[in-house]
């Protein structure tokens, strides 16, 4: 097969055909062919905040239909587990935080291209299968500590070195690139962010494959089943999840200068400044089902919200009273008040959103009224706890429960 035909995503429901989880959370991962990488990788893009599969087609043309699966596999396992997104320990070189997460993960995949990193197996041979990023962490900081001792050359230990021969750790094995992954406080917001998002694609993905009992998790093992369930029992931060809808659904109005150096041509090219903002529209269900006190609470996240950004507020029921609709600047403190009281219909704001050309929707309500025609822009929801239980339709779109 020649490298430049190779498409992944043409491939992908034969190579997932049975591996429903990761089938279901493949759907939500962009797969982008690049060059700029020797064989295959996984990002969160910061201009986007999508997460994005890299591969490089060539790479991919070579491999057998397993070795393929089983790189899509790491890749995944590599979202799933949050080693994209900055869970990584204090004051350890990344190179060999990298060399955890890949034995953690190649412990449970037997098709991988030869050469990648193995417990039980070379360098790693008195490592056991089946442990923690954490557990082969501590294994590698040991042995590198164990070999300074016999050198006795004062070489540095506890991962702290450079990199290289130099730390104990092979030249290769490391097949896949982590050159993207978040480090440091630069990245730490949009890992924040991203790391809310990643959690909402397991679940969906989890969600589906329960509903088929255990034949819908594939090959995954029951080691990371329950530690993958583990994992999204733990409390959505529902601040990250708002920011990160506000940052995704900024708008970019990019102008030329000549004071920013174009990166890629450099004084060839002018550069590009680029100011961003997301104008977003807030619609508050009013209707008779909406009792005060969730009326109050839905009042009292909004106060939390315009500490993040401004937004409009769009009041409703069976309609939009546009005399009624008001902007809510960040930082300001603002009545909470009923203005309306009929019917529910989330076509109203949804018409009036689309209209107006905002960049993302958020609807607070008690989700009691039919499915609204499709919005054109980004939309999330708002509801109670209780309300989540008794939703009138189900989507796709981002629900976050609230405590009323």
């Amino acid at each position: 097969m020649k490298s430049e035909t190779f498409n992944l995503d043409s491939h992908i429901l034969a190579l997932l055909q049975n591996e429903p989880f990761f089938a279901a959370l493949s759907r939500r991962i962009n797969k982008m062919p690049s060059t700029a990488i020797p064989t295959a990788g996984v990002r969160v893009n910061p201009e986007t905040m999508q997460f994005e599969m890299l591969y490089n087609p060539e790479f991919f043309a070579k491999l057998t239909n397993d070795e393929r699966l089983d790189v899509l596999k790491h890749e995944f396992y590599h979202l799933i587990f949050e080693h994209v997104t900055g869970r990584k320990p204090k004051d350890i070189n990344p190179r060999v935080w990298n060399f955890a997460t890949d034995l953690a993960i190649n412990s449970h995949l037997e098709n991988l291209p030869e050469g990648c990193l193995m417990p039980g197996v070379g360098h790693f041979a008195d490592f056991p299968k089946g442990l923690s990023a954490e557990q082969y962490l501590a294994l590698l900081l040991k042995k590198m500590k164990d070999k300074d001792k016999d050198k006795g050359d004062g070489e540095k230990g506890e991962g702290e070195g450079s990199g290289g021969s130099g730390d104990g750790l092979p030249e290769e094995g490391q097949f896949d690139s982590h050159d993207e992954w978040a480090d440091g406080e630069g990245d730490q917001q949009a890992a924040d962010i991203a790391r809310e998002r990643i959690k909402d694609f397991v679940k969906k993905a989890a969600e589906e494959v329960l509903k088929e009992g255990s034949s819908g998790w594939g090959s995954v093992p029951g080691s990371l089943r329950r530690e993958i369930m583990a994992r999204l029992e733990s409390k959505v931060d529902w601040r990250k999840v708002l920011r990160y809808f506000i940052k995704t659904s900024r708008r970019a109005d990019a102008r030329s200068t000549v004071k920013r150096v174009n990166k890629r041509y450099r004084y060839i090219h002018p550069g590009k400044k680029v100011n961003r903002h997301a104008n977003i529209a807030v619609s508050i269900d009013q209707s008779g089902s909406v009792d005060d006190g969730m009326l109050m609470a839905f009042f009292s996240e909004l106060n939390k919200l315009s500490e993040l950004a401004s937004f409009t507020v769009v009041p409703f029921d069976t309609r939009v009273e546009e005399s009624l609709v008001f902007e809510w600047r960040k930082g300001q403190k603002v009545k909470k008040e009923r203005v309306m009281c009929g019917g529910t219909d989330f076509n109203a704001p949804t018409k009036y959103v689309n209209k107006k050309g905002f960049d993302g929707h958020i609807v607070l309500t008690d989700m009691a009224a039919p499915k609204p025609i499709a919005s054109k822009c980004q939309r999330m929801w708002m509801t109670t706890k209780d309300c989540l239980r008794y939703q009138y339709f189900q989507t796709n779109e981002r629900i976050l429960a609230i405590d009323a």
